[in-house]
């Protein structure tokens, strides 16, 4: 089942718990951030709510599987996680 738009923008503006200016990696999560700062739902196009539904579906998927990211900040899961947005420590 494909979530709506807008369920997706919920659970973008959740996950990424990380500013664009703290991420080192993933432009176009940092492009999506700085275009829309105040994560007006409407101000997401096509294009963004297509990344965005692969920033959920990664981290999502991650954060089940990967209890270790949790617990150790140098753990591979953990960095990874913060590659696509989501520092578990401000979870």
């Amino acid at each position: 089942m494909v979530k709506d738009n807008e369920t997706v923008i919920e659970d973008f503006n959740k996950l990424v718990s990380m500013t664009a200016d703290e991420l080192e990696t993933g432009r176009e999560i940092i492009e999506i951030l700085k275009k829309n700062p105040k994560e007006d739902p409407s101000k997401y196009d096509e294009e963004d709510l297509g990344h965005t539904r692969k920033v959920v579906s990664y981290n999502k998927r991650h954060l089940a599987q990967e209890e270790k990211s949790k617990r150790d900040a140098n753990s591979k899961s953990y960095k990874s996680l913060k590659n696509w947005g989501h520092d578990v420590t401000k979870a």
